[in-house]
């Protein structure tokens, strides 16, 4: 079970390592963690996801309660947010294989964002798990490297 926290804390240094280490000392697990100021320069919001069983849910939300730079808390799963990553790979082609990873990256509303001789580099936003399905197909050609966002949400509009 995933569940998205939407952390707004005080913008300070030193908030992100004390939420990692709460994290670290009681083995929570952290699917993914991004982190960005608000309108108000003095807030950030982290958006933390997070996996495990109902329990161990509910003891993360209850923790970072207790800390004293975290503003506001919102929980939801992943059915209630509307999610995105973005995501950037580098992939080798030539003249065999250029066809299919255009219209891989065609199929996956992805975009070329550069070129070279010999490698190209596919920017996709998407949900985590069509990025992840991104990586699947193209896996099977030739990634060179990968850079990914942590995933960034906000419930849906009621």
């Amino acid at each position: 079970m995933k569940k998205i926290y939407t952390v707004l804390v005080e913008n300070r240094s030193g908030v992100l390592a004390k939420v990692a280490g709460l994290f670290a000392r009681r083995s929570f697990n952290i699917d993914s963690l991004a982190v960005g100021t608000t309108d108000d320069p003095n807030v950030s919001v982290m958006t933390i996801v997070s996996s495990g069983d109902e329990r161990t849910l509910e003891q993360i939300e209850k923790q970072l309660n207790k800390k004293l730079d975290v503003i506001k808390i919102k929980t939801y799963g992943e059915a209630e947010a509307v999610s995105r990553e973005l995501m950037l790979l580098k992939v080798k082609y030539n003249k065999t294989n250029r066809k299919d990873i255009m219209e891989i990256v065609d199929a996956m509303k992805a975009d070329i964002v550069d070129m070279s001789e010999n490698l190209m580099i596919i920017q996709i936003c998407d949900r985590p798990d069509r990025t992840a399905m991104l990586i699947r197909l193209l896996n099977q050609i030739s990634i060179t490297e990968i850079a990914r966002t942590g995933t960034l949400a906000l419930p849906r509009c009621e």
